[in-house]
């Protein structure tokens, strides 16, 4: 579809009779919430009056004397919705403050929005790509529970390792073996068609895809590569990602999960974040120094290392991301960026060669984060090592998990808990506030709301393992 403005929207509207419209923002950690209006609603006048609701039922957001917000929807975001049964369309929306009428400023786009303006102002670039390859789980059994006296989770998949015993009537085997589970064809890998499905269904709603394939884990972790985009149109096409694979997913009675870590002992699942500055449709990361990359590109990895600790708070931000951050699975713990090299926490791909390919992959992310958040803080630390020259050190080309302990503390690591990136956050966050992008207001709830509803909540629950460790004491 090649909506651009309001009145395409009324257009389309009427010539494909479409009955009702599907109205979507993100909430403050990253979830989509709706609501749907019949489609007669929708005139020229709509995109500017906006529609009222109630903003203190949104998490993080306001308060119950100060309820009242709007959306406004944005035209150019319009896509037909392929799982609902009555012909709907969806439009993303912005959120405003009814009584002033500007745009709000715990409204994740909006933020998005200012960073994208910020990098305009600097100078340094007028478009920012990113490319994040999303992972995720496809299980056909999930139960989890939490009581004063029991606390369990279960999950099941009938690619899991766990279950080459079971009694399947028959059993046929073909289960990937834990870290083995990387591009084996069928019927090992179960979930081909699924997937194929589901990048065809990506495509019908305007997202162009590059690739699907199984990952790494046993289980049914895969992930569908879509391509690089400007910082908010793929902020919101990871919203639609995440939304399609769900849905295609449940139409076939399986389950998906983006949970960094929900299995024991195999890979979690990350969002590698391929990232690149451009000015007058050049790529201003595309040199001949380290890796083909250009100085200024150097001093962008020196400032997302410098900043990264708290990066992760908005990158990383569940108290699950940090049980995949831990050694031996894959996971990027030290700070450090080379060429090729998936040990590190950046590195530079050297499979694309051309000018237009060149970019470094931050690879700490994982896709439990606020998209639109999360862009914009990668964007800014690097912004930030760019304006102050920030160089990176020496690249890390060894395997990093090999190295002897003496060299290995030499090298910062991750933070191990959400509550560590928290501080790290607390500590570190004037970067995100240049230009007014990031608000104190913003950071100072993120941290609040994290360390409440989530950090003190995991910490008031005993864990199963606790009782294998301490039952006997």
């Amino acid at each position: 579809m090649d909506i651009k403005l309001p009145t395409d929207v009324v257009d389309l509207l009427k010539r494909e009779e479409i009955a009702l419209v599907d109205l979507r923002f993100v909430d403050f950690l990253g979830a989509w919430q709706h609501f749907t209006v019949p489609s007669h609603r929708i005139d020229e006048d709509a995109f500017e009056t906006g529609f009222g609701f109630d903003g203190s039922s949104i998490r993080g957001w306001q308060a119950i004397n100060e309820s009242d917000m709007l959306v406004k929807p944005v035209a150019n975001t319009a896509f037909m919705d392929p799982f609902m049964e009555h012909k709907t369309l969806v439009m993303v929306c912005d959120i405003c403050d009814p009584v002033t009428g500007e745009d709000y400023s715990r409204d994740p786009r909006n933020v998005a929005k200012k960073a994208e303006k910020y990098l305009a102002s600097t100078g340094v670039g007028d478009i920012a790509f990113f490319g994040p390859e999303a992972e995720f789980f496809i299980f056909d059994d999930v139960r989890f529970d939490q009581t004063q006296n029991q606390g369990f989770y279960h999950l099941d998949s009938v690619e899991g390792r766990w279950n080459t015993g079971r009694e399947e009537y028959p059993n046929l085997g073909y289960k990937p073996r834990n870290k083995e589970g990387y591009f084996p064809v069928p019927p090992t890998d179960k979930h081909h068609d699924l997937r194929s499905e589901m990048m065809l269904t990506l495509q019908d709603v305007g997202i162009e895809t590059e690739a699907q394939h199984h990952e790494v884990a046993t289980g049914g972790q895969g992930e569908i590569a879509i391509r690089f985009n400007s910082l908010v149109t793929m902020a919101d096409n990871l919203m639609k990602y995440k939304y399609v694979i769900k849905n295609v997913a449940n139409q076939h009675d399986k389950t998906v999960t983006f949970m960094p870590k929900p299995l024991y002992n195999d890979n979690g699942s990350g969002m590698h974040v391929h990232f690149s500055i451009w000015k007058a449709n050049k790529n201003l990361f595309a040199g001949d120094g380290y890796g083909g990359m250009t100085e200024m590109a150097m001093y962008a990895i020196g400032g997302i290392l410098k900043h990264a600790r708290a990066l992760l708070a908005f990158t990383n931000p569940t108290t699950n991301s940090y049980k995949r951050l831990v050694p031996g699975f894959e996971a990027p713990v030290n700070l450090a960026y080379s060429r090729r090299n998936r040990s590190a926490a950046i590195r530079i791909p050297m499979y694309h060669s051309s000018e237009k390919a060149k970019r470094f992959e931050f690879r700490c992310p994982d896709a439990s984060s606020n998209p639109y958040l999360a862009f914009s803080a990668i964007l800014m630390a690097a912004l930030d090592g760019i304006a102050n020259k920030i160089d990176p050190g020496e690249p890390m080309d060894k395997d990093i998990y090999e190295l002897p302990p003496e060299e290995l503390s030499k090298i910062p690591q991750t933070p191990e808990t959400l509550r560590e990136a928290l501080a790290e956050l607390e500590k570190d966050h004037a970067f995100l506030l240049k230009g007014d992008v990031f608000t104190e207001d913003v950071i100072q709830t993120w941290i609040q709301y994290k360390m409440t509803k989530e950090v003190h909540e995991m910490n008031l629950r005993p864990h199963p393992w606790e009782f294998a460790l301490y039952y006997d004491v």
